[in-house]
């Protein structure tokens, strides 16, 4: 199940923080090969564009920065660890390549990359998971156009992998800009709930078929002193209001209203989700105290300390919530949230679509030739079906073993010098794919199951499948704009400040001041930029230029 429309009325996953003033234009004058179109491409190989050989290696070293998530949990050094050092062993020395990796905050990444964007130390990748943020990168002139061809020449099995998908996505403007990791169809967020706290209340999770349903189950919560469903501050990914809307939603107005990088306060959609969490909050039903909840370690606390009976997070076979958790509450029991649950009735459980790609990335207009080439290798040998195996599994006898059918399976236990952050890896294999996967479907569903599936807890990882199929058709991707949205890259920062002020100052208004203190906030926002944002994608719509 994915973090559409229920997780944030529960769980609201924290990303980026506020944007830092952009970087200054005339980046992109003479900093790389000259652009080619797909069609130009086509069947290019090796030296035929006359690509200079580097497959012995370069002459004087050459030093790559590559950027990785830092999510910050004890014990693990994200920048020098077994994985960082075999890279630069069994890649970097065969060419003479220095592999730097450069820590991104995964909750403040925007921040992160801005800072050192503007201190020319940022990294040779530039990425991010949605495309309104990486547009505003090519917006603010920081990214340098591709040549397709050498991709090809340097990259060719990342290349034959995620070619349609760079031809059809990666052009801005005319130019080629971006390149991409693949995305399967998959997703392992998930709403996990205190199943104890719902059957102590003589209510089975079963019966949570649409929000009022939920509600009623949160007001016993209150009444049996258990706890409140958990919350956290919205910022910079706004999602939350997807269970509200009508449906079929039109694609015209998805394009008006849906943006991850700007929040939508004026919508109808928007008032009906503010109105529950005003009623949440006003019958102490959520965390009091949600809008304090700005990164995940801080709700978790909440859900592990028994304060909370929510929590949302990306489902690994190795966290530590359910042991954390059981610690502090032993006969705690859990159970995923149904997606209907946060459904108001007569709506439908509509969720966000992801993109058919995974990383959208772009190359620092500070990198040079030598560098550039120097990324494409890396893309290519981490592309290699037994370097991705063994960033995404370990090392064979160590942390898993094969079983008949050629599936690692892990061993939860091990502590060793090889051990996976706690993601698996992927922050460090993302870059070339979103999910692990074997040569056939039922194989790779099987391996994922494992992978999400921690021990004893095997069935939440089997209803988390089952619920994200069986809401497949409720979701919809965001509309990609194909034009640089001007007045959102000039408006968002303050936005995004401002809109935490407004929707926290109307979720938290006494019920019968509600209405006001919404309109009040609408003027303010409308008036702040907003109105200017949507005024520019009315004409990019009216003119066709979104997908």
């Amino acid at each position: 199940m994915n973090k559409k429309g229920f997780v944030s009325l529960m769980t609201a996953t924290v990303l980026t923080a506020g944007m830092l003033a952009g970087c200054s234009g005339g980046n992109n004058n003479n900093r790389s090969a000259e652009p080619s179109s797909p069609a130009e491409t086509a069947g290019a190989n090796n030296q035929s564009e006359g690509f200079t050989d580097y497959s012995k290696g370069f002459e004087k070293k050459v030093a790559i920065d590559i950027p990785v998530y830092e999510r910050a949990f004890e014990g693990w050094n994200v920048t020098d660890n077994y994985y960082t050092r075999w890279v630069q062993a069994e890649f970097g020395d065969k060419y003479n390549i220095e592999v730097n990796y450069v820590p991104i905050t995964r909750s403040s990444e925007v921040t992160d990359y801005e800072q050192l964007l503007a201190s020319h130390k940022a990294p040779d990748i530039i990425f991010h998971y949605d495309m309104p943020q990486a547009l505003t990168y090519y917006g603010e002139d920081v990214m340098q156009p591709l040549n397709y061809a050498e991709i090809e020449n340097y990259a060719p099995t990342y290349w034959k992998n995620m070619s349609e998908t760079i031809q059809q996505y990666g052009t801005v403007d005319d130019q080629n800009i971006f390149f991409f990791a693949a995305r399967p169809e998959a997703d392992n967020f998930v709403n996990i709930i205190r199943k104890d706290w719902v059957e102590q209340v003589g209510m089975k999770v079963e019966d949570l078929t649409s929000l009022e349903r939920y509600n009623e189950m949160l007001k016993k919560w209150k009444e049996n002193g258990l706890g409140v469903t958990g919350g956290a501050l919205v910022q910079n990914s706004f999602n939350y209001n997807y269970a509200f809307r009508d449906w079929p939603v039109d694609a015209a107005y998805r394009a008006l209203y849906s943006d991850l990088s700007v929040a939508d306060l004026p919508s109808v959609d928007t008032e009906r989700y503010l109105r529950n969490l005003n009623y949440q909050y006003n019958n102490g039903l959520i965390d009091k105290e949600f809008y304090l909840r700005n990164d995940d370690n801080k709700i978790k606390s909440e859900f592990v300390a028994g304060k909370t009976g929510t929590y949302g997070f990306y489902l690994t076979n190795n966290t530590d919530v359910f042991a954390a958790t059981l610690a502090n509450n032993p006969d705690a029991e859990f159970t995923v949230v149904p997606p209907y649950a946060g459904v108001p009735e007569g709506y439908k459980p509509q969720g966000r679509a992801y993109w058919p790609f995974g990383f959208i990335m772009g190359i620092n207009y500070e990198t040079t030739d030598e560098e550039r080439a120097a990324v494409w290798m890396y893309l290519e040998w981490l592309s290699q079906p037994d370097n991705l195996f063994k960033f995404q599994n370990g090392v064979e006898g160590e942390n898993y073993t094969l079983d008949a059918e050629g599936i690692a399976v892990k061993n939860p236990d091990y502590k060793g010098e090889a051990v996976l952050a706690q993601n698996n890896n992927k922050d460090y294999w993302g870059l070339v794919t979103e999910i692990a996967q074997y040569e056939d479907a039922d194989k790779t569903l099987t391996s994922n199951l494992r992978n999400w599936s921690p021990a004893g807890y095997e069935d939440l990882a089997n209803d988390m499948v089952k619920y994200y199929n069986e809401v497949a058709e409720f979701r919809t991707p965001d509309a990609m704009f194909t034009v640089v949205l001007e007045k959102v890259n000039e408006y968002k920062a303050d936005l995004n400040s401002l809109f935490q002020d407004l929707y926290v100052k109307t979720a938290l208004a006494p019920e019968a001041e509600f209405d006001a203190t919404y309109e009040a906030a609408k003027k303010t926002y409308l008036e702040a930029g907003y109105q200017e944002i949507l005024d520019e994608k009315q004409e990019a719509i009216a003119a066709g230029k979104f997908r």
